[in-house]
């Protein structure tokens, strides 16, 4: 088990980086497994992948690779994109044995990788299934993409015990402690892309960036604003990345004055005011997104949620109760139980002093 341990917290390396690439860890050995030959993860997009990395750094340690045993957390890939097949190169290295943790679910490998390294002769090894389950789950984004073409979308709420989001008067900061921000702030990490709404933008001014752990890269920031509400001194044009605008306004000075701040504007159908939410999230799987983070207000997170396109709750409530203020979604009012909206309980785990919980939708 330890090597599996070794390449799945290599492949962690990989959150915040290899977007919109897999996290992929590997971990090359001798085929006694007494020693480590090579390690990797992958790098940003168009960089190498995880096995040339392992690859390079045994041959910078002068180890040879032939006849050695690689664990990987993704099969090897098997086709010309940035860069070449990796299977190849493992092949053409001359390692005796490769164990494979999950397959990758890209119609341009999908079993290929597997097949071209047995076809050379070399031996192929599955993972135990707690280690398929965290291989796959890092890399949640990318199956959703590849098998349902759409992005993994996650909301993220932080609440009150009884549910509150906010105050009367829209004060929330913090309801929530330290450890769960900086928590929250892992997840953004995880994103390709944080979608807010302009309800958000003018209460609270956010940047919308990773800032509370480190990262090699910032998710595209994105905001829901059917009319360009957002004001061109907004803190999401501080940052070194345009923000992007989703909207239905015609509206030529503000589309100007937004666009000389940096702005992408994408026009979005809309129905009484409200833009299709719909096309929102397939824009976002066409731009490669594997996971969309959402951090907005009541209104936003119950549209969002009455698409049935809302994957996973990461909830973060604190101990305390605060009466009368702000939930987190306007949904209903309801006749009946049977109309709520159903999710399972993934996980529950203790932040600081606040409690996370990841409720996922029984359709995934």
């Amino acid at each position: 088990m330890k090597p599996w341990l070794l390449t799945l917290a290599l492949a962690e390396h990989a959150v915040g980086l290899s977007d919109p690439n897999p996290r992929v860890g590997c971990l090359i050995v001798s085929a006694d497994g007494a020693t480590v030959l090579g390690q990797g993860h992958t790098q940003a997009a168009g960089g190498p992948h995880a096995e040339v990395m392992a690859l390079r750094d045994a041959q910078a340690r002068g180890h040879d690779v032939r006849g050695a045993t690689v664990y990987v957390t993704l099969e090897p890939c098997a086709h010309h994109g940035r860069t070449p097949p990796c299977c190849d190169a493992l092949v053409a290295a001359g390692v005796g044995r490769v164990e494979i943790a999950v397959g990758d679910p890209n119609p341009l490998v999908n079993g290929q990788g597997t097949a071209r390294i047995a076809a050379a002769g070399i031996a192929i090894g599955r993972a135990p299934d707690d280690v398929a389950l965290r291989a796959r789950e890092l890399n949640i984004g990318f199956f959703s993409r590849m098998e349902r073409g759409r992005p993994w979308v996650r909301m993220k709420i932080a609440a009150s015990l009884d549910g509150r989001t906010a105050l009367p008067n829209g004060a929330s900061q913090w309801i929530t402690g330290a450890d769960a921000r900086a928590d929250g702030h892992a997840f953004r990490k995880r994103a390709g892309a944080v979608l807010t709404g302009i309800g958000t933008v003018l209460a609270d001014d956010p940047s919308l960036d990773v800032r509370l752990v480190e990262t090699a890269r910032q998710p595209l920031r994105c905001v829901v604003d059917a009319r360009l509400d957002t004001p061109p001194t907004a803190r999401l044009f501080d940052a070194a990345s345009p923000p992007v605008l989703f909207t239905a306004s015609r509206d030529a000075g503000r589309r100007a004055a937004l666009e000389a701040r940096g702005a992408e504007i994408v026009d979005v159908p809309a129905a009484d005011g409200r833009l299709d939410l719909e096309t929102v999230l397939d824009d976002l799987a066409h731009r490669h997104i594997n996971e969309v983070h959402v951090e907005a207000g009541a209104r936003l997170n119950a549209a969002l949620l009455r698409t049935g396109r809302v994957d996973e709750l990461l909830l973060y409530l604190a101990p305390t109760l605060l009466g009368a203020g702000r939930g987190m979604a306007d949904l209903g009012p309801f006749e009946s139980l049977a109309q709520g909206l159903a999710f399972d309980f993934h996980d529950a785990t203790r932040v600081g002093a606040d409690l996370r919980i990841l409720a996922r939708s029984p359709r995934v």
